[in-house]
């Protein structure tokens, strides 16, 4: 009995021991179980991955009462391990390739490792303790792998407090491991959204910006299109860059010759004081920018020291805001474009930025582009006139060759002639070439001021016919040509009987110069239904194939020395006729057919 009581008395004694022991592992346990629920709606809740991460090792730790732990993500492509986090008091980076060390043997095989002596495992790389001075004992690492399989990574913890990892320890870590691999995927799918929507968004302002650079420079191109002159073309573009900016005034200078800037188009309150007005070179933010080839965006230019303030005060102006820069033309800046808010800003409240500037620059790109070209057509215009002027000249001195050799020719007969009647008829042709002549001066002048100076009258055309031989005989006298003139209808007509015989003289001319040898021309007259019909015919080599297209467009000459002038001139007297007139050519000869109303013009509507 005694032995009995004894027994019972330290079954009895050793009861507390037992007790504490299981409430300290139910403590420790519930303790866990909390952790797990903490990490759970952390990693949960958490979506920064450097946040993401310090927080599973921190918990990892704690749960697994180790040392310190180590994650190792796995790179994109699955060759090798990185380490994002160490803690232990020292943050260094490890980068494994898979299969290499402990953690990179679980990567490849995707099998657990719990070592309880790290030294006396061959996997074991020691060279990490030697770098740190850290002692590694035991060691538990289990792969992470995500939802659909794939390998997210390594946990490692590293010396546990109480001795070697238990089976429970395990099951724990893999617990903690599946958890962290869905938390670090979805927290790297949340980042991958967020940076596609930020591109998406960062694509959008570009092409929202794209768009209105493009809207911009098609509104300038759209006015410089439809600009009458310089002047014009500078008010339209300033207008349209002061709209698309925001503005509330600006200018465009350009530099004269001596390098000065004048004001050659302002629009605001301060444009009657400032129109024209010049100002020495690198004057003001303005001079500033064309003299450094530099645009700028200035905010209070009051306090900046290049800014013009006497200009400005002058002018009755004290921008918030300005905008400058310059129009460069190939090498050469022409001048600049100002943009002014005159204390009115843009986009609620903000100023001009980097975007507003590199819009500026691409209109004034397109505005120099616009403006030098202006120029140069201008300059080339005043060119081609002088060039037409000289030419026209020519042809009329050309043309002048003709009736002063009749004349010649009828003094010559005057001189020899004793008959007074004789000599009366010779200075009869002699005033009617005066007469040809003065008419071809007048038609010359109008046809370069594109006047139709029409004076229709009843012909005859059988006193007509008569007339162009004798003109046209004395026009080809003495060049090997036999000429003759076959009126096929002799009624009447109306018509300007000298601008035709302007068209015939210049048609006959070009035939003879087209037959230095001598040949025939033939010019014939008829009728057919309400037109009269000439044709004059050559038997010349033909037109050159290349002027075929374009024998009537002014200028157009297949002879040296030729001035193209005539059958541009033909071609507008038979228009101002209301008729036409067509060419047929080739190596046997060449005719030109010319159909007018018989009816006079108010007849015929």
């Amino acid at each position: 009995m005694r032995f009995m009581s004894d027994g019972q008395g330290l079954a009895s004694a050793g009861a507390p021991e037992a007790v504490q022991s299981l409430e300290s592992a139910l403590r420790r346990e519930q303790k866990k179980v909390a952790l797990v629920q903490e990490v759970s709606r952390a990693l949960s809740t958490v979506s920064d991955i450097d946040e993401l991460l310090r927080l599973i090792m921190e918990k990892v730790t704690v749960l697994m009462e180790a040392d310190r732990s180590t994650l190792y993500l796995a790179t994109d492509d699955g060759t090798q391990l990185w380490s994002k986090v160490v803690q232990g008091g020292e943050v260094v980076e490890i980068r494994l390739a898979v299969g290499e060390g402990i953690a990179g043997w679980v990567a490849e095989t995707r099998e657990i490792v719990n070592i309880p002596d790290a030294y006396a495992d061959q996997r074991f790389q020691p060279s990490v303790d030697l770098k740190s001075g850290y002692r590694t004992r035991s060691i538990l690492s289990v792969p992470m792998v995500g939802a659909l399989g794939r390998l997210v990574g390594v946990l490692q913890v590293l010396n546990k407090q109480d001795g070697p990892f238990t089976p429970s320890d395990i099951e724990l870590m893999l617990a903690l491991a599946s958890q962290a691999a869905i938390a670090i995927e979805n927290a790297r799918l949340y980042h991958s959204l967020v940076t596609q929507n930020q591109e998406l968004m960062q694509a959008r302002r570009d092409l929202e910006r794209r768009q209105r650079e493009l809207n911009a420079l098609y509104e300038v191109e759209k006015e410089s299109s439809a600009a009458l002159d310089l002047d014009d073309l500078l008010s339209r573009i300033l207008a349209q860059a002061i709209t698309v900016l925001g503005g509330g005034a600006g200018s465009i200078a350009l530099t004269d010759p001596d390098g000065s800037l004048r004001f050659r188009t302002v629009q605001g309150p301060a444009a009657p004081r400032l129109i024209e007005r010049t100002l020495p070179h690198g004057t003001g933010l303005l001079g500033w920018s064309i003299a450094h080839r530099m645009p700028l965006v200035v905010d209070d230019p009051a306090k900046d020291p290049r800014h013009a303030a006497e200009v400005a005060k002058e002018a009755g102006v004290r921008p918030e805001h300005l905008m400058v820069a310059p129009l460069v033309d190939g090498e050469d800046v022409i001048g600049g474009i100002e943009i002014i808010d005159q204390r009115r800003t843009v986009r609620e409240g903000a100023s001009w930025g980097d975007e507003d500037l590199k819009l500026l620059v691409l209109i004034a790109a397109q505005a120099a582009s616009a403006i030098g070209f202006a120029r140069r057509r201008s300059e080339q215009s005043n060119r081609d006139r002088l060039a037409s002027i000289g030419r026209m000249l020519a042809g009329l001195l050309h043309d002048l060759k003709t009736p002063m050799t009749i004349i010649s020719g009828y003094g010559q007969l005057m001189a020899a002639s004793d008959d007074a009647a004789q000599r009366d008829k010779y200075v009869e042709q002699i005033q009617r070439q005066f007469d040809l002549m003065a008419g071809m001066t007048r038609e010359v002048l109008a046809f370069a001021r594109g006047d139709t100076d029409l004076v229709v009258r009843k012909v005859y055309l059988n006193r007509y016919a008569d007339e162009l031989t004798t003109q046209l005989a004395a026009a080809t006298a003495g060049r090997g040509i036999d000429f003759a003139l076959d009126a096929r209808f002799d009624g009447i007509a109306y018509f300007d009987e000298q601008k035709f015989l302007r068209v015939f003289h210049n048609l006959a001319r070009n035939a003879v110069e087209a037959m230095p040898d001598g040949g025939k021309l033939r010019v014939s007259v008829d009728k057919q239904g309400d037109d009269i019909i000439w044709a004059v015919t050559d038997n010349g080599p033909g037109i050159p194939p290349e002027l075929r297209g374009r024998l009537f467009e002014l200028f157009a000459t297949g002879r040296k020395g030729g001035t193209g002038l005539g059958l541009a001139i033909v071609k507008k007297i038979v228009d101002d006729h209301r008729g036409k007139i067509e060419c047929e050519t080739g190596p046997t000869g060449t005719t030109f057919t010319i159909r007018v109303p018989a009816a006079r013009p108010s007849d015929a509507d």
